[in-house]
């Protein structure tokens, strides 16, 4: 297959039809949120209930995780049934056990024997740091978290800002000039009708909007109309905003919590491929990105329904080895050689860092101020048209 084939195939025409992770059929997305004093908390959880092809990287030097070694390649676990994104630090890992426990109540998860109920569910997680941010360092995620957001989950629009694991989220706390963040979310269709999709919590140590004229970094990468007609902000705002150093800022610590979803077939090793490469879309939406300050995570999942190539003269079976209650599901053989199999992977990475870049600026103008952590909408009211 050549070259120009392939990337015609993926040639981005659009977002889904809610331009977010559940345009990726078989996701659901569910939020709990705690944003009653002392608690600015949450839960956000991405369910695949019959398995979901997963891998994970990892972009910052302060992560708090839980299950993530076995999304490793070469390491047994070959789908997932859930992720888990949780505020609370480490503590809010806890959120996970209640994810478990709703799947396992509908008997889905991996099976490790043949009488009833003898099955696991696999559920990695990741958390940022929110404690405190409410008025109590105690007011925090536990088990209950996990299973109202499980119970909760649904495959509609995805709520966006100040919800779920993006509650106590912010943006923007190296120097103090701090916005409130939160999840924003985005997705992108291919020519060839491949779907890629990406949620993410945003609670960055890093600034997301460029101080010189106070518009988001990535805001160019949207599609048309995809985001409001912004214009450089005031003078007003940008002094207001740049000479504002909120308390209690500095260096401590922060997450960026990412899943990056598709409906194509991928090998274990080829979602890692995806999930690595879905980070340098963090990298061009906020500044700095990835520092031992930061957690910054993205989970890959790949959902088997699709063939990653339409054409070609060599069939390349992607072994995404989906594990689903009562057996195993077939997985679509993907047609091309191997050059053009990582050239299309290549290609769907890129739509996945775009879709990251342009979640974050989603984030940022969903956000909604919460006592002194102040929304970009009014931090800079200026950059907005009427309507806008």
């Amino acid at each position: 297959m050549a070259a120009d084939d392939v990337m015609a195939q993926f040639a981005a025409v659009g977002p889904g039809p809610s331009n977010g992770l559940t345009d990726v059929t078989g996701i659901e997305v569910g939020h709990f949120t705690r944003p009653d004093p002392p608690y600015l908390t949450g839960t956000t959880v991405v369910l695949a209930r019959h398995g979901a092809t997963a891998a994970v990287d990892l972009g910052g030097g302060a992560p708090a995780t839980r299950d993530t070694d076995a999304l490793e390649p070469r390491n047994l676990v070959d789908a997932v049934h859930g992720v888990v994104l949780s505020g609370g630090s480490a503590y809010g890992l806890d959120a996970a056990g209640g994810t478990m426990r709703w799947l396992e109540e509908r008997g889905i998860g991996r099976r490790v024997g043949t009488g009833a109920g003898e099955l696991v569910p696999v559920v990695p997680a990741a958390a940022l740091f929110d404690l405190g941010r409410g008025g109590s360092f105690g007011a925090r995620p536990d088990v209950s978290f996990g299973y109202s957001a499980a119970e909760g989950a649904s495959s509609g629009p995805v709520a966006e800002g100040n919800v779920g694991a993006g509650t106590g989220a912010l943006i923007g706390n190296l120097v103090g000039r701090r916005l409130k963040g939160g999840v924003g979310t985005a997705s992108a269709v291919t020519a060839s009708g491949v779907t890629v999709a990406v949620l993410a919590v945003v609670n960055a140590l890093g600034q997301a909007v460029d101080p010189a004229h106070g518009l988001p970094y990535a805001l160019a990468l949207g599609f048309p109309g995809e985001f409001p007609d912004l214009v450089p902000a005031s003078a007003v705002d940008l002094q207001r905003h740049l000479g504002t150093v909120a308390p209690g800022a500095g260096l401590s610590s922060h997450t960026v919590l990412v899943v990056v979803a598709t409906d194509a077939a991928l090998a274990k090793s080829e979602a890692a491929d995806i999930a690595r490469e879905a980070q340098s879309g963090l990298a061009r939406a906020v500044r700095p990105a990835h520092t031992r300050f930061d957690g910054d995570i993205v989970f890959a999942l790949a959902m088997g329904a699709k063939p990653l190539l339409v054409q070609g003269t060599v069939g390349v079976a992607a072994s995404a080895g989906k594990l689903v209650q009562g057996g195993g599901a077939p997985v679509p053989s993907v047609a091309g050689t191997a050059a053009a199999r990582d050239l299309a992977l290549a290609l769907l990475g890129q739509l996945g860092a775009d879709c990251l870049s342009r979640a974050i600026v989603h984030a940022l103008l969903a956000a909604t101020t919460v006592g002194e952590f102040i929304g970009y909408r009014d931090a800079f009211p200026s950059v907005f048209r009427p309507g806008g």
